[in-house]
C-alpha cells in the first residue's frame, strides 16, 4: 500500500538526520521509498519557543500495515537518538505517518489520517511537492495548503 510520512528535526544536524531517517525506513523490510521532497526550513508549530525545523515529506509502498508501519517509524526514530520528553518539544527526528491509502484508524496509538495534517503548513508544503493531489480527509493537498499561512517556510 501506498502511504506517506512526514519528517522533521531542529536539533544538530537537521539536514543528516532527516537522510539518515530516509536510509533507515529504506533498509525496513517491508518499506520502499518512492519520493522525498526537498528539506524545508520551517517555523516551530504548537511550542513556538524552540529552534525552526528542518522538514520534509516521503511516499513509500509498504507490505506493512498501518500499525506496523507506525512501529517501524518509532523504531527508526529510536535508533537515531529520539527521547520523547515533552509533547510538540524539540527533536533530534520525528517521522509520522500522515497518509495509507484506504486506511482510516483511530485508537489510542494511530489516526488516520493524521489529525492535524490539513493544519500545518511545515507538513503540507514538502507533501504537496511530491504528492499535490493526494485527497486527506475530502480535500486536495494542495488545495489544503493553499488555504494557510506559509509565512516563513522555505526550501533549505
Amino acid at each position: 500500500m501506498r502511504a506517506y510520512l512526514g519528517i522533521g528535526s531542529n536539533i544538530g544536524d537537521m539536514a543528516a538526520m532527516l537522510s539518515e531517517a530516509v536510509a533507515g525506513l529504506a533498509a525496513t523490510p517491508g518499506i520502499r521509498v518512492l519520493a522525498r521532497s526537498a528539506d524545508y526550513r520551517t517555523p516551530p508549530w504548537g511550542k513556538t519557543d524552540q529552534p525552526w525545523f528542518l522538514n520534509g515529506a516521503v511516499a513509500v509502498d509498504t507490505d506493512l500495515d498501518p500499525h506496523g508501519l507506525l512501529d517501524a517509524c518509532l523504531t527508526v526514530e529510536q535508533d537515531l537518538g529520539r527521547v520523547r520528553e515533552e509533547r510538540w518539544g524539540p527533536r533530534v527526528i520525528d517521522i509520522d505517518v500522515l497518509a495509507y491509502e484506504g486506511a482510516a484508524v483511530e485508537d489510542a496509538r494511530l489516526v488516520l489520517p493524521h489529525r492535524y495534517v490539513r493544519e500545518r503548513a511545515f507538513v503540507l508544503v514538502p507533501l504537496a511537492e511530491i504528492a499535490p493531489d493526494l485527497v486527506i480527509g475530502g480535500e486536495r493537498v494542495i488545495d489544503a495548503l493553499n488555504k494557510l499561512d506559509q509565512t516563513g517556510i522555505a526550501r533549505a
